[in-house]
């Protein structure tokens, strides 16, 4: 186990640009995709899925599921750039995938990395059999479970939907933003920690739970975003942001309780390391919250 969670990243960055050079003959296309995956990111989500396997201790490498929610994320930004979305010139201080390259092939790198998350959850199947051939069935089981956790989460019931709804609200109201977050935002976390859970050796029997503790951090972490958005934006009506609905302090109320929650389920799963405990902490002084009694 690594020390900070930037050594994790470190450690994710060195695997993301060799998983690249494997994606496929260089191209255009390749490229762009090597563009938009190595522009900067802070690497959480893959993050969280180092976290949550190796706290379950059973050694398992889940570096495949890492690449894979990665993918999914990548994609699901260079979607969210685009005109006929969110219409943004600029991801990370440098120029969007679109405006980089242009339109069409950003449109295909984020089929390229959708096909490619897939891809990488086929890989981790493999060489676990590979590595644990007495338990080939268990490992089929375990993938069928993944696929059906990132094909909702992605969906209707999932992103999707929680992206149609951003670009078009039937209102401004608390309830509009909650489900956004839920289905738009926490639904990649619930990827994250069930492909980091399953694959890390975890029982089915707790992946309700798994998914509680992961909508809990992703809606804390989204709260966060749309307080510090809310300063920077000088509170315009426009946005659909939880902090201008609310009130920020009154948002930040309803972090700490998802926050709270996070860490709670946490300790309930047996996934309460020092590295998450970090995670916590660092997401609070993200608001510029004061340290609370308790866990988180």
């Amino acid at each position: 186990m690594f020390s900070s969670i930037d050594d994790y990243r470190t450690k994710f960055e060195k695997e993301l640009k060799m998983a690249i050079e494997k994606m496929g003959d260089p191209s255009r296309l390749r490229d762009a995709c090597s563009y938009a995956l190595l522009n900067g990111g802070k690497r959480l989500r893959p993050t969280l899925v180092y976290l949550v396997a190796e706290a379950l201790g059973q050694n398992r490498d889940v570096t495949a599921l890492a690449l894979s929610v990665e993918y999914f994320h990548t994609a699901s930004l260079i979607a969210d750039d685009l005109p006929c979305m969110d219409d943004d010139d600029m991801r990370r201080n440098q120029p969007s995938l679109h405006k980089a390259f242009d339109e069409s092939t950003a449109l295909l790198a984020t089929y390229t990395l959708v096909a490619a998350g897939y891809g990488a959850i086929y890989d981790a199947n493999q060489s676990h059999k590979n590595q644990f051939p007495q338990e080939v069935a268990q490992i089929d089981a375990v993938t069928i479970l993944c696929l059906e956790t990132v094909s909702r989460s992605a969906g209707l019931r999932g992103a999707t939907h929680g992206q149609f709804i951003d670009l078009f609200p039937p209102d401004k109201t608390y309830e509009t933003i909650r489900t956004i977050i839920l289905q738009k935002t926490a639904t990649l976390f619930e990827i994250c920690f069930v492909l980091g859970w399953l694959f890390g050796g975890g029982s089915d029997k707790s992946l309700e739970e798994v998914k509680q503790c992961a909508r809990h951090l992703g809606v804390a972490f989204q709260i966060a975003d749309d307080c510090q958005d809310f300063k920077q934006d000088d509170h315009q009506a426009s946005e659909i942001n939880i902090a201008h609905v609310l009130g920020h302090e009154k948002a930040l109320e309803l972090f700490d309780e998802e926050l709270q929650g996070f860490s709670q389920m946490l300790q309930t799963l047996g996934l309460w390391t020092r590295p998450f405990q970090r995670l916590c902490k660092e997401l609070r002084r993200s608001t510029s919250r004061p340290a609370v009694s308790g866990p988180a």
